[in-house]
């Protein structure tokens, strides 16, 4: 059990034991020192804090997983975590994700079949990756300006370059990306890219047009501004 709650390590141990859990070893340990304990002491299960490295966890064990891909791997979460991290911990290749905030009896129900060697993921975040999974058809708002939107994201165009090539504001960018975002229930360009062609609102003719010639407006020399307000 890897935590970061040092204090509770001995109450924790009794209480994984009590549960099912043998030979429960804790550690606060982090990174290069933690794989090499993992190496040595070759569990048959890895078990992580969710706020371990804080937002950073999903991947961090995602990377733990990829060294160690025949150890299973369960996020123990005690408390509310947003479902979109919970969510994270399975596409990163973890087996289980357990919360209390799914409520007492599940959290002890979760434990329970981990201990026992099988999966569980909290309903929350399973509910999530259904969803992420679902792309709905393109909304009516996503027409004319923000299919220009999509586009030039996909096409890997950066915010200040989109606002420089539309001729709006960096604003005015942001908030078509957040509506085009919600509409299509995706997180970030990958996804979109990837909902954008299920949905036909973007065609592979339409990836990699950035012309060769295109040219950039230069951005303002701050150094310069400050001395013209001097």
């Amino acid at each position: 059990m890897i935590s970061n709650a040092v204090n509770n390590h001995g109450y924790y141990k009794t209480r994984l034991e009590e549960l099912g859990f043998p030979g429960v070893t804790l550690t606060a340990l982090r990174r290069d020192a933690l794989r090499s304990l993992i190496h040595d002491l070759k569990p048959e299960l890895i078990m992580m804090g969710a706020r371990y490295y804080h937002c950073s966890t999903p991947y961090m064990m995602g990377e733990l997983h990829k060294t160690f891909p025949n150890i299973k791997m369960a996020a123990l979460c005690i408390g509310e975590y947003p479902a979109d991290l919970g969510m994270s911990f399975i596409v990163n290749g973890i087996n289980s994700y357990v919360t209390s905030f799914d409520g007492i009896d599940q959290w002890r129900s979760g434990l329970k079949e981990v201990s026992k060697g099988r999966e569980h993921i909290s309903p929350e975040a399973l509910g999530r990756l259904e969803m992420r999974r679902e792309y709905p058809k393109p909304a009516d708002t996503i027409a004319g300006r923000r299919t220009e939107v999509i586009r030039l994201i996909c096409n890997g165009f950066t915010e200040y370059e989109m606002a420089d090539t539309l001729e709006v504001s960096r604003m005015t960018v942001r908030n078509h990306k957040t509506e085009i975002f919600r509409s299509l229930n995706v997180r970030n360009p990958i996804e979109l890219l990837e909902a954008a062609r299920k949905t036909e609102l973007l065609t592979n003719d339409e990836l990699m047009f950035r012309p060769c010639n295109y040219t950039l407006s230069p951005k303002p020399d701050k150094r310069r501004l400050k001395e013209k307000k001097k």
